[in-house]
């Protein structure tokens, strides 16, 4: 969000889409939090576990919204590109085979500090360290069946958003 001033008024740009405009002193409710969008997927197994509605209620309860959400089946080239950044390091071909494996339920939350939020509701990448009552560490079995996958921050949201996205798939409500 940026925000602009003059003598009268405050404008908040939201999302290069959104405005708000007050008269400057005058709130009406208006706060000027940093609203951020971030990609999070039930992998296969959690989706195998039927654990989609949990996931989503967990994200949902701790103030995300759901604003775009969709199931889909990787191919092993999709999950290739989407975890490109990880080419080359010896998890990788293990990695993409199971993210190939079966189904997966990709979804674009919003909210206040979204990234950092969506991150410690999922906990660490090893369920072993993970902090009780994080996802990962009440339902993942290993560090790479671990049942969620989030954005590391605000680029890494970007792409992949775009990645499985397009604008037309992302709702405001």
């Amino acid at each position: 969000m940026t925000i602009k001033e003059d003598k009268i008024f405050r404008c908040a740009k939201i999302y290069d889409a959104q405005y708000i405009i007050v008269p400057r002193g005058v709130s009406y409710g208006v706060k000027e939090e940093i609203m951020e969008r971030t990609l999070s997927i039930v992998k296969p197994d959690g989706v195998a576990k039927n654990l989609i509605g949990e996931v989503i209620k967990r994200f949902e309860d701790n103030g995300l919204k759901v604003i775009g959400l969709k199931m889909i089946s990787m191919s092993k080239k999709e999950a290739e590109g989407f975890y490109a950044v990880h080419r080359g390091k010896s998890f990788f071909e293990s990695l993409t085979i199971f993210m190939s494996s079966g189904p997966s339920v990709v979804m674009v939350l919003e909210g206040e500090r979204a990234i950092s939020k969506t991150r410690e509701l999922m906990g660490a990448t090893d369920p072993d360290q993970a902090k009780k009552g994080t996802l990962r560490r009440q339902f993942a079995t290993n560090i790479e069946r671990n049942i969620v996958h989030g954005s590391d921050g605000p680029e890494t949201a970007a792409f992949e958003i775009g990645y499985f996205f397009n604008a037309l798939e992302i709702f405001k409500y």
